[in-house]
Parts: structure tokens; sequence; C-alpha cells
């Protein structure tokens, strides 16, 4: 009889963890977040929008495997590079909202619409938003700060004061980090339907962490109780993407306010086709998410 290969994996990951210990844990799960950055440089360099987005979605993942072990890795030296990572995203995000905001302009449904109330100003502004994270990419900064950060990883001070420290066991760790964090995004979206712009991003940020920490720690073989983990990954991405495309609708929405603003002040806001319903959808979406999540196991 063949060996079930999903069950072979599961097993030989778990074996693999048993040998891992928090620093570890963190350094592997850290250090491809830096190669995946590194991967998709001369593709978003090039003007690939889904490299622009991967990259993003690598700084993401590193935030959140500092915020995670934050107790073991938080260092003077994270502090400084934190606030080149801030520079790094500032143009990264500005070329990612743009594309993300074009992509609706072109559905059929928000053609006419956009033409008759932005027109053309779009496309240049992704020209001007590209152009700049080009500049930022291909900088000797930005290679620095990628030299910078997996130098960090590998043997920054952060890792001489834990190897004198005594050391959690990692799935005890993971279990008390995770349930904490899931306590948190439960707690943080209990007024979600009422919640402004600002809080209701924070939510979403502390979802898409959530989210990337399960989709981690699974990969390295940390978590135990696979069905408890795939459920709570599930949810907290249904809940990050739809207050995501909430997030997206809104500002596209605006783009024509301030065109409207500019170019006729006494005119009523004018909002995309099916607005309305959209983005009742969408929270209704979220809401149902949290209120899976809160109904949901912890670990």
């Amino acid at each position: 009889m063949r060996a079930d290969p999903t069950r072979t994996s599961g097993r030989r990951k778990a074996a693999a963890a048993a040998d891992l210990d928090c620093a570890t844990a963190f350094q592997t799960i850290a250090l491809d977040c830096v190669a995946a950055i590194r991967a998709h440089h001369s593709s978003a360099c090039a003007g690939d929008a889904e490299a622009v987005h991967q990259i993003r979605v690598a700084i993401t993942r590193l935030r959140a495997a500092v915020a995670f072990f934050a107790p073991i890795v938080i260092d003077a030296e994270w502090l400084r590079l934190k606030k080149e990572i801030v520079w790094l995203n500032g143009p990264l995000g500005a070329a990612r909202d743009t594309d993300v905001v074009l992509e609706y302009a072109r559905r059929k449904r928000y053609r006419a619409w956009t033409q008759r109330l932005i027109g053309k100003r779009l496309d240049q502004q992704q020209m001007r938003d590209h152009r700049r994270l080009v500049r930022c990419l291909g900088s000797v900064r930005t290679q620095r700060l990628l030299a910078a950060m997996a130098r960090w990883i590998r043997q920054g001070p952060w890792l001489e004061r834990y190897q004198r420290s005594n050391r959690e066991a990692l799935q005890g760790y993971c279990a008390r980090e995770l349930a904490r964090w899931h306590q948190r995004l439960v707690r943080k979206g209990r007024r979600l339907k009422t919640l402004g712009a600002a809080p209701r991003h924070r939510l979403r940020i502390r979802a898409k962490r959530f989210r990337y920490m399960l989709e981690a720690l699974a990969e390295i073989g940390s978590l135990r109780g696979s069905g408890d983990w795939y459920q709570l990954h599930r949810l907290a991405k249904q809940m990050q993407r739809a207050l995501g495309d909430l997030r997206d609708l809104k500002r596209f929405a605006d783009l024509a306010d301030r065109s409207l603003q500019a170019k006729h002040a006494r005119r009523d806001k004018k909002r995309p086709p099916g607005y309305r319903a959209r983005r009742e959808k969408l929270l209704s979406a979220a809401m149902a998410a949290h209120r899976d999540l809160k109904r949901a196991g912890a670990f």
C-alpha cells in the first residue's frame, strides 16, 4: 500500500518543527520574506503590478513575524530598520493603491462612470507612482536596507539576548500568542458595523497579520490541530479581503468626489454604479466572518 503523501509531508514538518526553537522559527519565516522581496525586485522595477503586490505582502509578513515574536526579537536595531521599512512602504503602497483603483476603473460596469468623472487622471497618476517606486527600489538605500534586514535576522543583538534567556518551547509560545491574537481580533471587531475608516483599516491589518502568521507557522509545521488553524485562517482571510475590498471601493469613489469638488463645488457627490449595494454586501461579509471568528475555537 502506498503512503499518503499529505500525511508523510505532515510528519516531516512535525519532525522538523520539533527541532525548532522560537528564534529559529522567526529566522526561517523572516528570511523567506527577505528572499521574496529580492525575488520580485526586478519585476517590480519593470512595472509588474503583481510583483509590487508580492513585495508588499512579503513586507507585511515580515512585520507580522516581528510583532508575533516581539518579546524575543525587538531591539534597537529593529526600531531603526522599521523606519527604513516605513520609507520603502510609502512608494510601494502608493503604486499598489493606484494599480487597484485602476483595476476598478477598467471594469465594464465602471468604465463610462470613470470616463465621465475622472478621465485619464488615473493613468497619469499610475505612471508617476511607478516612476517614484522604481527610483526607490533601485536606490542604494533599498539595497542597504535588504542587506541590513538579512544581517539583523541572522545575527542581530536580539539573538544573543535570546540565547542567554530561559527559552520557551515553540509549540507553547505559538499556541499562547495565536490565542491572544485571535481574542484581540474578535474584541477589536465588536462594533465593526459602526467603525470609522481608520479603526476599520487597523482591524483589517490585524486580520491580515493573523492570517499570515497562521500560514507561516503551518508551513514550518509548528501548529497542532490542522482543522482548528484552517478554520481560523479561512475566516481571517474572508474578513481581511472584505474589509480590503471595502477600502478600495471607498478610495475609488473618493476620486470622483475630489474631481467634482475641483470642477463643481456645488454639485452633489456622485458614487459609482451600485456603490451602496456593494458597500453593504462587503460590510455584511466582514461582519459574518467576524461573527464566525468569535464562535471558532482558539488554540
